[in-house]
């Protein structure tokens, strides 16, 4: 199997005994395992010696969507396997993944293990416990997942915007499925031990609330539905919250009667709140205690980071989308060799501006070549990873393989690819600019809805030209346009 596996981490003391691990499980091995440091500084981790190369890279604190990101971008096989530096895998765990993989045809772009918690068996589980054992029931879980590379190209990979480890992983496997992929159960199963997080971890983990609003707004307000969930307890911390102050507001105000029966109702929310969680757990004096006092405090912790993160998402989003050839690569006709590509001057630092100022990034490319039987679509995906690598992360590629006597809805400067890139960034296409160096581009643009910049080149029509100062805007070059895409949204 053609796989390298990736492992985020912080440097717990697990990652040494999966590394161990790895290394004595029978069947197919890894190109490589890739150990992301997502420590913000620090010396490279001691890593124990192994057999198969293992590669140490850095991305700098910025949490486990970044770190995986960093990792498959940074390998050259087909699949890529994502482990949490927690997790223990079994003896046989190699070849379980090769026959997981093997054969999975190419409208499948993963594959997910199948998760053991293990339990203690003379006690119930904690509340701690758990939350690790509800990740059995997850559909798409990213501590044994398995991706194919080019669908990552294609989707952007993990969204960067989610923070922890917490709900990065249904939010790609959504968007590789709006994509048209599917994501096969496998048979590996995968050992994660139960977490312990202190006394308040509960209310520590309500800052998930947050994430969950990004959820929403990029997938709708059915997002539980789709990834398999129940519908939360958010109403029901809000009305909690709300009755506490309530009750506090009208005893400041002298209104007793009143602020009687809302503290009434607090404590009523508050008792059947605590005593589910309460009931399947161990009981002892400590959780009890434990589970009474969070339950207080998770109500309005919880509502806290879900505003803050609904007052996030609310800043209006922005794209920018790019013609590939004679716009991000120099043009070489019907180009099938990643070796051949060649970004244009400039391209890397105008793409790092519109980066930094939070802009997303897509691609949206007539490749004819396909129709025409010059091209294949594996050597068209093989070009855009090797694009992909030296200029990306693009959070969508957007490609027509069409010909014009198709007559397809997708080839520039019909607005189907751009449009379809607006609704995979989640983005409003008239809060999109589409660069490009010919007239398709900026015609594509205008169907659509979007901002059009056109930046020519040798091979531009002077007609384009003009109609695009009349119609558009014009760039001298990729940075002028990237400034010029800045000023408009």
């Amino acid at each position: 199997m053609n796989y390298s596996i990736v492992i985020p981490t912080t440097g717990r003391p697990q990652l040494a005994t999966l590394l161990r691990a790895l290394d004595a499980s029978r069947g197919p091995r890894p190109a490589e395992v890739i150990v992301v440091d997502d420590r913000p500084a620090g010396e490279p981790l001691t890593l124990p010696r192994i057999r198969f190369r293992v590669r140490q890279l850095r991305s700098g604190g910025r949490g486990p969507a970044a770190a995986r990101n960093t990792g498959w971008r940074a390998a050259r096989t087909e699949w890529i396997a994502f482990l949490d530096d927690d997790v223990l895998t079994d003896v046989d765990w190699t070849q379980r993944l090769s026959e997981d993989l093997d054969g999975l045809g190419d409208t499948v772009a993963a594959s997910v293990a199948r998760l053991d918690v293990p339990l203690p068996g003379y006690r119930r589980p904690d509340d701690d416990e758990r939350d690790t054992l509800a990740l059995t029931g997850a559909r798409w879980i990213t501590a044994d997942m398995a991706y194919r590379r080019s669908a990552l190209v294609e989707v952007g990979g993990f969204d960067e915007r989610f923070p922890r480890a917490f709900r990065e992983d249904a939010d790609l496997a959504l968007r590789v499925c709006k994509a048209g992929y599917r994501i096969a159960d496998g048979r590996r199963v995968t050992t994660h031990p139960a977490r312990s997080g202190g006394f308040l971890a509960s209310v520590r983990r309500q800052r998930g609330n947050a994430d969950n609003a990004l959820m929403r707004a990029k997938h709708g307000r059915h997002w539980r539905q789709l990834t398999g969930e129940g519908p939360g307890r958010l109403g029901r911390h809000a009305l909690t919250t709300l009755t506490g102050v309530a009750a506090a507001g009208l005893a400041a105000t002298g209104r007793r009667r009143a602020a009687t029966l809302a503290g009434g109702a607090w404590a009523g929310l508050t008792a059947e709140f605590a005593t589910r969680r309460i009931a399947p757990g161990p009981r002892t004096p400590r959780e009890i205690t434990r589970m009474v006092l969070t339950s207080a405090l998770i109500p309005p912790v919880a509502c806290a980071h879900r505003l803050r993160g609904e007052l996030r998402v609310r800043e209006p989003a922005a794209a920018v989308l790019f013609d590939r050839d004679d716009t991000l690569i120099e043009d070489v006709p019907y180009l099938g060799d990643p070796a051949g590509v060649r970004p244009v001057p400039g391209a890397a630092a105008a793409l790092g501006v519109l980066r930094s100022a939070g802009v997303q990034l897509g691609v949206v490319s007539n490749q004819s070549g396909v129709a025409r039987g010059y091209l294949t679509t594996d050597s068209v995906r093989a070009v855009n990873e090797r694009v992909d690598e030296l200029l990306g992360p693009f959070q969508t590629w957007q490609v027509c393989p069409h010909g014009p006597e198709d007559a397809c809805a997708c080839r520039k400067p019909r607005p189907g690819m751009v449009l379809r890139a607006a609704e995979v960034l989640g983005v409003d296409v008239r809060r999109c600019v589409v660069v490009g160096d010919t007239g398709a581009d900026v015609e594509a643009a205008a169907a659509a809805g979007a901002t059009g910049v056109l930046v020519p080149t040798a091979r531009t029509l002077p007609d384009e030209v003009e109609r695009a100062r009349r119609d558009a805007l014009v760039a001298t070059d990729v940075t002028a346009a990237a400034r010029l895409a800045m000023e408009v949204l």
